[in-house]
């Protein structure tokens, strides 16, 4: 079956970008379906929520610049079905050192295209940057869906059209013509508010075919399952979270048919 890239994205920081990276990818995992999770991000806190140390060389930043395989850089889990190339503060320099090369845009499209020929993975989740930089640029040309997460609070909405109108760009520039919205996720969410409900209606009534019906929502546990190095299914297996992300999974599974 062919490999799907889904790059998660969003500017802005803390709104459950890197937690619903990490989540999904082991909620895909743990339906049997071979999954790659890229860490993009230099602060590396997609590879700490998965139990992994980070080490010097063994991020993205080499292959990026034409040095070494990708497949040298993908390092086994803990979880069956779920393999991650960490990401390490090199890639920090990658932002600058990209804008000098030529395609800069096409880089990791280019390093990724092995892993997908080889098809030993349904499904690549990349986490990027909370910033729309050259990574997360880069992370776009290469990826067929974009996931934005958007926390419920006042201001969600601000971001999400400078997100789309840099798809557009990209599509329009003929850099990926391919790349489409694949949904947006809801994060964050506080029943006892009534602004959180506010929010999600203001999102369904701008982009009713896209929202994912499942919300993620705000708790302690998602908080603290990334310092102990585990997905929030292995560290809180029956709560409110792990539902949660397991119902996304769910409708991720069907709305990208990466099953049968």
């Amino acid at each position: 079956m062919p490999t799907t890239v889904f790059t998660i994205a969003n500017q802005k920081g803390g709104v459950g970008k890197t937690t619903t990276a990490v989540n999904l990818a082991a909620a895909l995992a743990e339906q049997k379906i071979h999954t790659l999770l890229i860490d993009l991000d230099p602060q590396a806190n997609a590879t700490s929520a998965v139990g992994i140390e980070k080490h010097q060389g063994r991020s993205l930043y080499g292959p990026l610049h034409g040095e070494g395989s990708i497949f040298e850089m993908i390092t086994p889990t803990a979880y069956e079905h779920l393999a991650l190339i960490p990401a390490e503060e090199d890639l920090a320099a990658a932002e600058i050192e990209l804008a000098q090369t030529e395609n800069y845009l096409m880089k990791l499209r280019g390093v990724l295209q092995p892993v997908r020929d080889s098809g030993g993975y349904r499904a690549i989740i990349i986490d990027c940057p909370p910033a729309l930089g050259l990574l997360s640029m880069n992370s776009l040309a290469a990826a067929e869906h974009l996931f934005i997460t958007l926390q419920c609070e006042y201001m969600a909405l601000e971001g999400l059209g400078q997100i789309l109108r840099n798809v557009d760009r990209l599509k329009s520039a003929n850099v990926n013509p391919e790349l489409n919205l694949g949904g947006v996720i809801m994060t964050m969410f506080d029943a006892r508010t009534n602004l959180a409900k506010q929010v999600v209606d203001e999102v369904k009534q701008h982009l009713p075919d896209k929202i994912f019906k499942t919300v993620i929502p705000r708790t302690v546990r998602l908080s603290e399952a990334p310092s102990f190095g585990k997905p929030i299914l292995n560290y809180d297996p029956h709560g409110p979270g792990t539902i949660a992300y397991r119902n996304l999974a769910a409708e991720v599974i069907e709305r990208f048919k990466l099953k049968g």
